[in-house]
């Protein structure tokens, strides 16, 4: 399943802003280690770009694959469509507003992205070794604290932009409440892992920590930056909190039934893993009682999962409509996100109006895969 280009065009609009607020942050710390004399600090900051894609594993420049930038992406939307302080008209420089906290939200989301590859297990993340598989999990978790940090240092370059010492403190409660949540997600997945009563309405209260507390988290934080109308803020951060919630789901069904033509991934990957995802649980939950024996039997042995036992597996998720289950609920989230989207006002302004229509996009494109 290919990005569209309109959707290309949402996620591409602000990438060299991010990019460059994001590189600004890590080398001012950088900058300001070594000229304290600590020289042997160089290669601490090397593993942070290591992890953000900018340079290979003997630290030598590459050209960036900074991913979606799916969240600051986020935050500068609802930023714009908040209204953007109303400096759109008057400034050129509006973004640098927000960019701050665009930057911070991304680090965050690294942050936790490093220590999810150690708590996990994986040796690979965007096709290259993760920085635990490098550099051992002592360094990975310390790196990982380091970005948790600078992500913090950097949300108080707001003030540097001329936003209100209130709205600073505010919009870092609102940062620490989202990671403390996110941590409870985290906590909730890595206990599943050994659990075998997990319920549906169990996993989307994880998935509504650990995935959409941080799109939320970026939704509202934009619209505090673009406006002190606390119902719009409040409509915004529903947005970010459906579409993260959709996003997730939207991964539960490819890890299951996208091809490999599609998104390079391994059919049925998720079964193989024998992950615990949404497909899993509605069908433990509504699946015959044969059927759900089997299940149980499949996820709990030793042994590697045979391709013969996942046909099965998948048999017994189309036998309990486990895949119109998940479209239904992931087209509901969506609908959740449009609706709350539809109730923010209107500035007037084209580059609040556009705003809104990039976030549609994002919508959309998330939607599509309850259409597959």
């Amino acid at each position: 399943m290919a990005l569209t280009s309109t959707l290309q065009l949402t996620l591409l609009r602000h990438q060299r802003e991010i990019q460059e607020a994001l590189q600004q942050a890590v080398m001012k710390a950088r900058n300001t280690a070594i000229r304290s004399g600590a020289a042997e600090l160089q290669a601490f900051y090397d593993q942070i770009q290591y992890h953000l894609g900018w340079v290979d594993a003997n630290f030598s420049p590459v050209t960036s694959n900074p991913g979606k930038l799916l969240r600051p992406t986020l935050l500068l939307l609802a930023y714009q469509a908040s209204g953007a302080w109303g400096m759109t008209n008057s400034d050129a420089g509006y973004l640098h507003r927000a960019l701050p906290a665009a930057a911070a939200v991304e680090l965050t989301h690294n942050f936790t992205l490093i220590h999810d590859d150690i708590e996990d297990g994986d040796a690979e993340r965007r096709h290259r070794s993760t920085l635990w598989k490098l550099w051992g999990i002592p360094q990975a978790i310390n790196t990982g604290d380091g970005l948790f940090a600078l992500a913090r240092l950097t949300l108080w370059g707001v003030l540097d932009e001329g936003v209100e010492g209130t709205i600073a403190a505010r919009l870092g409660a609102v940062l620490d409440e989202a990671c403390l949540v996110l941590s409870e997600g985290q906590y909730l997945d890595i206990s599943f892992e050994e659990r075998r009563d997990i319920s549906v309405a169990a996993y989307v209260d994880m998935i509504s920590r650990k995935t959409a507390a941080l799109m939320a988290c970026a939704a509202q934080m934009g619209a505090m930056l673009g406006t002190k109308d606390e119902e719009t803020i409040e409509r915004l951060r529903s947005v970010g909190h459906a579409l993260g919630v959709a996003f997730q789901v939207r991964d539960d069904l490819l890890g299951v039934w996208a091809t490999t033509a599609e998104l390079g991934k391994t059919p049925a990957g998720d079964v193989y893993r024998r992950k615990k995802s949404l497909p899993f649980l509605h069908a433990l939950e509504h699946a015959k009682a044969d059927d759900q024996r089997y299940l149980r039997g499949v996820y709990q042995q030793e042994t590697e999962i045979t391709s013969e036992q996942v046909e099965e597996v998948l048999a017994i998720f189309a036998r309990s409509q486990t895949k119109a289950y998940c479209c239904t609920f992931l087209a509901e989230q969506c609908r959740l996100a449009t609706e709350a989207l539809e109730k923010v006002p209107r500035m007037g302004n084209p580059v609040a109006l556009r705003a809104i229509s990039d976030m549609q996009t994002l919508i959309h494109f998330v939607e599509e895969a309850s259409k597959e």
